[in-house]
């Protein structure tokens, strides 16, 4: 029987002709792929981690608890002198700066201080509240009777806000 006999035969096979080569299927996916695959997944893992990194490395550690001692000694703490300005960047942004004072009337050495600022609207409503860090570890502390002046730096402030210095109340203190 030839291989044109199968042909007319319906359910009988055909020999492949031996003078030309069988064209196979494609095995697998093609390299490329699997390199860009890898590479890609790569690439996401080792993005995560830079973001962990940087989410661990700007939050500030937790504070431990304000003491009963602490709270009371706030009062002792004054903030004042308040001035606000602002500047244009070379790359056209704004930036608005408070300039103020901090001063210690108590009788014992700061050595970490948190400022709650509150930044009001027209109608006396909070458009913007930060947290300002005068006082660190890791700079000086502030001895009792000591004034210190002290920079923040705003980005970016809501249209809102009525373009006066901000209520400042101390929130923290070390000791």
């Amino acid at each position: 029987m030839s291989a044109r006999d199968s042909r007319l035969r319906p359910g009988v096979a055909a020999a492949a002709p031996r003078d030309r080569p069988v064209a196979r299927a494609a095995v697998g996916r093609s390299p490329i792929l699997l390199i860009f695959s890898i590479s890609l997944a790569i690439a996401g893992v080792l993005a995560g981690a830079a973001w962990w990194m940087h989410v661990r490395a700007t939050r500030p550690p937790p504070r431990p608890p304000l003491s009963g001692e602490a709270r009371s000694y706030l009062p002792n703490i004054v903030a004042s002198d308040a001035r606000m300005s602002a500047a244009e960047t070379g790359l056209g942004s704004t930036q608005t700066y408070l300039d103020a004072r901090v001063r210690n009337q108590g009788a014992k050495t700061v050595r970490e201080l948190d400022l709650q600022l509150e930044f009001v609207d027209m109608l006396n409503q909070v458009v913007l509240r930060h947290t300002a860090h005068p006082i660190t570890a890791s700079g000086p502390p502030l001895q009792p009777g000591e004034s210190r002046p002290f920079r923040v730096i705003f980005d970016h402030m809501p249209s809102e806000w009525n373009q006066a210095p901000p209520s400042m109340t101390p929130v923290y203190a070390a000791f």
